[in-house]
């Protein structure tokens, strides 16, 4: 607030207030502060996207596309900003053609590793979402693992969507060796920084995914210990989440359905739409409970 005071019209101190208001779970006030920056400095796309993932997690959908449109009018060709517009169109209503529209237009800028990177990851989600289950694992697999290794995380997200592509696809051997590359990689990930609440749920979700759930649930409780909700109301609904994915891969339907109606409940980026069509809730899809958290949640979209 010093700083607010001393510098009344300076973005960036308003962009810093409205980051950790949300970590407060102060969303209006984060909101309207991330507004303010973004008005006080209108041709820096970066406080627009900020403000456009405090829509999508509020589940503003119609203020978050405005916002992310007049990011794109300033930088039509950033990545991060069509990554949002992409994912808000799937989690509001399914549809993927923004993204592929996204993915074209990208597909256009100068070649660099980073570029082909970044779209190669982009692509094999997407794909494994709209269930092109050959598709998503090969594209994930053109990526190498050397382009990937200086983003934390981004190796055992690799082998996770293989592995989730090949499990759906029935090849169990072949998932099983995708999750274990996965588990390692995220169990390397500790060993640097034992304190990473996400490479902890990372490690959660493939040990899951072998079978091994007394280890994946201590992995997701202690994800949860390090990065609550009530600490961080912006990070921790992500490993909630994931929290969500762990008791599915596992059948436990009551579990995951008791902690998705709470996320649905509150902002975060889960919505019905993904849920309906994300292979990881494949093995509780039919059950009744399920069905009637998409219908409770639907009905109330």
């Amino acid at each position: 607030m010093i700083a607010q005071q001393g510098l009344p019209n300076e973005a960036e101190v308003f962009l810093a207030i409205g980051a950790i208001q949300r970590r407060q779970g102060r969303w209006a006030e984060s909101t309207a502060n991330l507004e303010k920056a973004t008005n006080l400095n209108p041709k820096d796309p970066w406080p627009l996207q900020t403000l456009a993932i405090n829509y999508e997690m509020t589940r503003d959908f119609a203020a978050a596309n405005r916002t992310i449109d007049r990011g794109l009018q300033v930088d039509p060709n950033s990545f991060g900003l069509w990554e949002i517009k992409a994912k808000l169109a799937i989690e509001e209503k399914g549809d993927f053609s923004v993204a592929e529209k996204g993915l074209a237009m990208l597909e256009k800028l100068p070649a660099g590793a980073d570029k082909t990177m970044k779209l190669g990851i982009a692509r094999s989600s997407i794909l494994l979402l709209q269930r092109k289950f050959a598709d998503a694992s090969r594209e994930a697999d053109r990526i190498g693992d050397d382009q990937l290794a200086s983003y934390p995380g981004a190796l055992c997200s690799k082998y996770s969507v293989i592995g989730v592509a090949r499990k759906a696809a029935q090849d169990d051997a072949g998932a099983r060796a995708a999750f274990l590359k996965a588990q390692n990689f995220a169990a390397a990930e500790l060993k640097q920084a034992p304190d990473d609440a996400s490479a902890h749920a990372r490690l959660a979700e493939s040990l899951a995914w072998l079978g091994e759930k007394d280890g994946a649930l201590a992995e997701i409780k202690r994800a949860a210990e390090l990065l609550p909700e009530s600490k961080d109301a912006f990070g921790g609904p992500e490993i909630t989440e994931s929290a969500a994915e762990v008791h599915a891969i596992m059948g436990d339907t009551a579990g995951a359905v008791e902690i998705l109606d709470g996320l649905l409940s509150r902002p975060s980026t889960v919505t019905v739409p993904v849920l309906k069509i994300n292979p990881i809730f494949d093995s509780i899809r039919e059950d009744s409970r399920f069905q009637a958290l998409l219908q409770k949640h639907g009905a109330k979209a």
